[in-house]
């Protein structure tokens, strides 16, 4: 059955009772709902008795304005309707929560900081496509955990309490903000509860990637060789098999922490150190001093050794691709964007926060010392890549996730390279956006929250 968008008119209660609502007459006889009888209101995890009257030449929904506060539906909310003969429910959604990692109720018009702008245009797609949308943190969750303190949006930011959602979008940007125990429990609780849906539930990190996607032969074609660094034996043997090899935190984002070591000699070794002001530069008359000097990072980081790569250069410095893939309104993964970044001048890691720039796909390869004959076939490779992978995270780790950025590299043979997969992709307002404009991306989300909520 269809879901329809309508507006939610709202109406003083002292002309209509908590208990009524008024409904287009086209839409109870096209579904049957009995008229002047009791029917169950679902809205998130709002549960309400109501009478349900019909209104002829009417194309709307009509509350009280108690019941409106109540359930945190302002005037003009599109929404879109699903009823449930069987149950005599009709349900009123999807309502979106999404969890941010803090807002600032002291910035009435940035309460979230750089991730504003992406809260209003989530905001605006959501009003196109007849969902409703609020944003909360962790501070926000109730101890009855039935209800939430966040955010909406109708002529400025107002916050409300509100229902738990039918479908939260989890944007943690810290884990231990999503380990929190009021979190967990949260989630748990409306799955359990109101077999509410959590996509991007959990954080991956380096070594549970690789692992995973090992376990796929078909997948075994884009993973460099990698392993979590115990030993000074593990770095030796690694070593004598690649001129080069990396070392990155499990846990790391942003470039930090990751060092380079290469052979610049028979027993000489360089160390390169990834630093927001450039790269530091360290030799070592072996690898067992090198293993020395790096083993108190080990001791507060666990690390992930892997191969080195003969990455595709512009002007000297290495380019990869950051793939944006999506479920879409069917639950199928889909290719929404592909990005070229080239490191900055002083930089061996290509993140924008250390000075690398974005390009389209077409014109990083057409710059770089890519063979001719490789660069035509380039992006349908790394498209390829990118739905492979993000098909297998799904297959192989046990979490459900609908949004992932996949870093991948081309090396000067053409062959394309997984680099690491992000659960958290960013939404900063550093991101280029249009005033009023909705991306593609943005629009991904609320369509494939229909798809799993139902509506």
């Amino acid at each position: 059955m269809s879901t329809p968008k309508i507006d939610v008119h709202i109406i003083s209660s002292s002309m209509l009772s908590d208990n009524v609502l008024m409904l287009a007459e086209s839409l109870m006889r096209t579904w049957k709902i009995p008229a002047q009888q009791q029917v169950n209101v679902q809205f998130g995890s709002f549960r309400h008795s109501v009478t349900l009257v019909p209104v002829p030449k009417f194309n709307g929904l009509r509350m009280s304005q108690t019941l409106a506060r109540r359930m945190g539906i302002y005037a003009g909310t599109p929404i879109r309707l699903r009823y449930q003969s069987s149950s005599r429910t009709l349900s009123l959604g999807p309502v979106i929560g999404v969890l941010v990692s803090r807002d600032h109720p002291s910035h009435p018009d940035k309460p979230f900081g750089d991730i504003t702008m992406f809260c209003r245009e989530l905001t605006d797609a959501c009003r196109a496509q007849g969902a409703y949308v609020y944003f909360f943190t962790p501070g926000g969750i109730g101890s009855n955990l039935s209800s939430v303190d966040g955010w909406v949006y109708a002529r400025g930011w107002h916050r409300l309490t509100l229902p738990a959602p039918d479908v939260v979008n989890n944007r943690l940007t810290q884990r231990k903000l999503e380990n929190l125990p009021i979190v967990q429990q949260f989630i748990r609780e409306i799955r359990q509860k109101y077999n509410s849906h959590v996509f991007n539930e959990k954080f991956l990190d380096k070594a549970e990637v690789f692992d995973a996607l090992k376990r796929d032969g078909s997948l075994l074609k884009y993973l460099p060789e990698s392993h979590s660094l115990h030993n000074v034996s593990q770095l030796k043997s690694m070593c004598s098999r690649y001129s080069s090899v990396f070392l990155k935190p499990v846990r790391g984002s942003l470039g930090k922490g990751i060092i380079r070591i290469t052979r610049i000699g028979p027993d000489n070794w360089m160390a390169s150190f990834a630093t927001m002001g450039g790269t530091r530069r360290q030799p070592f008359a072996s690898l067992t001093k090198l293993f020395a000097a790096i083993a108190p990072k080990m001791k507060q980081t666990k690390y992930q050794i892997q191969q080195g790569l003969s990455l595709i250069e512009v002007g000297g410095r290495p380019v990869d691709f950051r793939a944006l893939t999506q479920k879409n309104m069917t639950g199928k993964w889909t290719l929404t964007s592909i990005v070229g970044r080239t490191a900055g001048s002083r930089h061996f890691v290509s993140n924008l926060a250390r000075g690398g720039t974005l390009s389209k796909v077409k014109e990083a390869v057409s710059r770089s010392n890519l063979p001719v004959s490789q660069r035509g076939s380039a992006y349908s490779r790394l498209q390829k890549a990118a739905l492979d992978i993000a098909k297998g995270i799904d297959t192989h780790v046990p979490a459900h996730f609908a949004e992932l950025g996949i870093d991948l590299a081309l090396d000067t043979g053409g062959r394309v390279w997984l680099l690491e997969v992000n659960s958290k992709p960013s939404k900063n307002d550093n991101t280029p956006l249009t005033e009023g404009k909705i991306r593609p991306s943005v629009r991904m989300i609320i369509q494939y929250a229909r798809y799993i909520s139902g509506f």
